[in-house]
Formats: structure tokens, sequence, C-alpha cells
């Protein structure tokens, strides 16, 4: 299983830099074993049964990227740096791990000042990151976060245009609680208040859980043979109440849907020893031949060549048919990856 297998060429032009407006008006290819049908996200009622449940990844995005500058005093006077941080996830002892560019023009023990309330000192660094302890905590650090913070966009879109205050709502699910995550579970940018009304109207049940979406999502894969790469690890939980909302609904016949890959991995990593109530790191990788315990179908946007979300969406429907849906979305001008359009997922064998 080779790399160059999960490869395909894309436009430029399809990689969307905005979402659709109103969410659930974006665009939604339906692939139903071999049939594939181009739909929009409203549509859902007509592909859910009564008695599906969709498994939601509540996590919340923080505004996780700042800008700060470093002073220095030297034999050359007072100099300054501009340093750009990302966060990418809290320690035990207070402190956060981060992506600090440029990390040569910081010592260790220097100070970063955010704005007038916020600022940090480098502690250590490791491995290309650094361990940065902020001024503040709890609440107040929050605020703070939120005032100098921009959103963390995926590097295909910050390439492209800066974060923006609209970027705030929209790179936030409308039911994200707990907060903790870097990346969005993008999917689930597609539901808005009128969809989820309509789909609970129509019978379909809903299960909330939490996987905080690392930066590592993001990580392209380096090794050619796949089956030799290593995931990165995040924090997830599966409740005790969402395990057995779960397991009611499959034993009444109902279908378990994740929405995004981040609820899939994470349903997925608590069915590996009998499915149930599960907390932890998980770090499970999902290529073609992975063998799925619990999840019936999956509803996804369109990701990129050679990632590992690509070997996720193969597994799940085969690597033939995921080369023909993905044609198919090309050919028909379907807009990609996290501000894009959406799939919905049904293999054959469920």
């Amino acid at each position: 299983m080779k790399l160059q297998d999960f490869d395909f060429e894309l436009p430029e032009r399809l990689i969307a830099t905005r979402p659709a407006s109103p969410r659930s008006s974006a665009r939604l290819l339906v692939a139903e074993g071999d049939v594939i049908t181009d739909a929009v996200v409203t549509d859902l009622v007509r592909w859910l049964r009564p008695g599906d449940r969709l498994v939601l990844n509540d996590t919340r995005v923080i505004p996780a990227r700042l800008s700060g500058l470093r002073h220095r005093t030297g034999p050359e006077g007072q100099t300054e740096a501009r340093i750009e941080v990302t966060l990418l996830e809290p320690q035990a002892d207070g402190c956060w791990s981060a992506l600090l560019k440029p990390l040569k023009r910081i010592r260790d023990g220097e100070e970063i000042r955010f704005s007038a309330e916020l600022s940090a000192r480098l502690v250590a660094r490791n491995d290309g990151q650094g361990l940065l302890r902020f001024n503040l905590s709890g609440p107040d650090f929050d605020a703070a976060l939120a005032e100098s913070g921009a959103m963390p966009l995926p590097p295909y879109i910050a390439a492209r245009r800066p974060a923006d205050a609209r970027d705030k709502q929209d790179y936030q699910t409308v039911w994200a609680r707990r907060a903790g995550a870097v990346a969005a579970p993008t999917a689930s940018l597609h539901f808005d208040e009128p969809l989820l009304a309509a789909l609970t109207a129509h019978g379909v049940q809903f299960t909330y859980v939490t996987l905080h979406v690392g930066a590592g999502t993001f990580l392209p894969v380096k090794v050619e043979d796949v089956t030799t790469h290593r995931m990165h690890a995040e924090w997830g939980e599966v409740s005790v109440a969402a395990a057995d909302e779960i397991r009611a609904t499959k034993a009444a016949g109902g279908r378990i849907i994740p929405v995004g890959t981040t609820a899939l991995r994470l349903i997925e990593t608590a069915a590996r020893d009998g499915f149930g109530p599960w907390q932890g790191d998980t770090d499970i990788f999902i290529y073609p031949g992975f063998d799925f315990r619990i999840s019936d179908a999956l509803m996804t946007n369109f990701h990129l060549p050679k990632s590992t979300l690509m070997m996720l969406v193969s597994a799940l429907m085969g690597p033939a048919r995921v080369r023909a849906i993905y044609a198919h979305a090309i050919a028909q001008d379907y807009r990609f990856f996290s501000y894009g359009d959406a799939s919905l997922l049904l293999p054959d064998r469920r």
C-alpha cells in the first residue's frame, strides 16, 4: 500500500477559502454503494432514516494563533522581533506546547507580549516546538486569548488570506462546547439550527462526543509505505451516556453515522475492545483493511491528496470507489477541504 495510491490532481480553484452561507446550503455528494447523487446538505433528510444516530464532535476551537513581540536589551541596545505562535495543547503544569516562528529569534526565558494583558515566556523547547508559560490562567487567560488570538485556519487557507473576525464564527460548529481544539471538525460546519430541527423532526437522533483536534491533523505523510506511518495523538472522550445511546441505536437496528473523521476515529478507538465509555489519547490510524466495528457510514468533507483522511475514507468505501467519487467531485466542481462541500458515504456492506 503506497502513498501514491492516495494521490490525485486537484485544481487550486476548488480549494474553498470561505464556507457556504447559510451553512446547510453547501453541496452534498451522496455515495451509496456504486451510485453517486449530487445533492445539498439540506437533503440529508432524504438519505437518513428515522432511528439513525449522528455522532457529533462537540470540541470547541480556541483562537490559537497569536502574534507578539519579543523585546531584548543587548550591546546593540533595545531590539525586538515579531514572533508568530500557534498553540498546540495545554500541559499538566499549566504551560502550553506551541509552534513559534521563528523559534531561533527567541531565547529560553524571554517574554513574548501579545497585548497589554497577555504575555508568555519560553520555558523550554523540544523537537521544533516551544513550551510557553502564560501570565494568566483560567477564565482570565480565556478572555485575553479570545481578544488577542485568531482562529488557526488550515495552512491551505492561511496561505491565501489571513484569518479575520468572520472566521471566529465560521470555523466553529453551532454545538461547540468543550474548548481545546486547534482545528475544527469541519464536516460539522455544515449544520445549522434549521437543519438540526429538520433532522430531529425526521426521527434522527444525536450523540455528542469530544475529540480535541490537534494541529497534527495537517501533518503530511512522509513514508512511502503508508502502513509504517505514525499518527499524532489527540485527546478524546466517549461518555457513559454517549456509549449507552450508541449501543441502544445499534440494538434497535439504527445506523451509527459519525459526522467527520474525528468522531469516527474516536468511536472506533472506543470499539477496539468492545464498545463502551472511553477517555484518553488516541493515535488510531485507519487505512484500507481496517475492521470497522461501530460506524455504518460517514459524513465528511473532501480531503487532501495523500493524507491520512484519504486513507480513512478509502478504508470505508474501498480505494477504487473513492477514486471514482473524487473524480466525480472534481468534474462537478465540488469545493474542497475545511470550508468546502460535503459527502455522505454509505458503503455497500453496511
